[in-house]
């Protein structure tokens, strides 16, 4: 065989092997992230004067996605945590046998959860509606009032001692008002205590992050003007899910 023919078949091998070796999905490929950041329902500065642009923009863009890579990161090394949807990772902490995967599932999967929820319920200020009549009767039934809600609410939020949310859920059928620390919710059945379980139809974060670029250390202040972005048409979408 001469060196010319060699040359020729073997560039026909060749080619069938690249081929091949193409239209296989390679082991090598990078695998795509089980989550990824969600695009905010409104512009960075639709909050403001409440919740200003720049704040928005290192609350979403930084601080949650940083929880979704570290998320993404930790399903990644754990072949049991593939293929759950993020409510699975939430509500079923308890089934995660290493305790270090379990705490770093729970700090960010909670706040992947935590974030996206928190966004959807805030609306630009004279958007988000108000409490129709069945949520309305609902506040009033539980809490006697929506300015004693509120205060219920406002102390909840204030009073959680360092990094928290405070939530309206829905428990029993009823309407009631707690906080988590941290990245915690009320789905966190068996992390959370019994009396903090419940639908979260409402959530406020006050980690220093929400707040501190324009109020500084003045937490009660940013829960007053938050009122003026709760996005109340959908709130009231999931009290009637719930």
């Amino acid at each position: 065989m001469n060196a010319p023919d060699f040359n020729r078949r073997s560039f026909v091998k060749l080619s069938l092997a690249a081929g091949a070796v193409a239209a296989t999905p390679s082991a090598f490929a990078e695998e795509k992230p089980a989550f990824s950041l969600p695009e905010l329902p409104y512009k960075t500065a639709d909050l403001e004067p409440h919740i200003d642009a720049k704040t928005m923009e290192i609350h979403h863009g930084k601080h949650h996605q940083a929880y979704i890579t570290n998320l993404n990161t930790a399903v990644g090394a754990n072949a049991a945590l593939k293929g759950k949807s993020l409510e699975e990772l939430v509500t079923g902490l308890p089934s995660i046998a290493d305790e270090a995967a379990r705490n770093t599932v729970r700090n960010n999967a909670g706040g992947h959860w935590n974030h996206t929820f928190f966004w959807e319920i805030m609306a630009p200020a004279g958007k988000g509606g108000a409490p129709g009549d069945k949520l309305a009767t609902a506040i009033k039934s539980s809490f006697g009032s929506m300015d004693d809600f509120k205060k219920l609410f406002g102390e909840a939020a204030t009073k959680r001692f360092g990094s928290g949310w405070a939530w309206l859920i829905v428990k029993d059928g009823k309407l009631k008002v707690t906080s988590t620390p941290n990245q915690d919710n009320p789905l966190m059945k068996g992390i959370v205590p019994d009396t903090d379980l419940g639908t979260p139809i409402l959530a406020l974060d006050v980690w220093e992050h929400a707040y501190y670029l324009h109020y500084q250390n003045r937490r009660p202040d940013y829960i007053a003007a938050w009122w003026n972005v709760v996005n109340w048409t959908e709130v009231e979408k999931r009290f009637a899910k719930a």
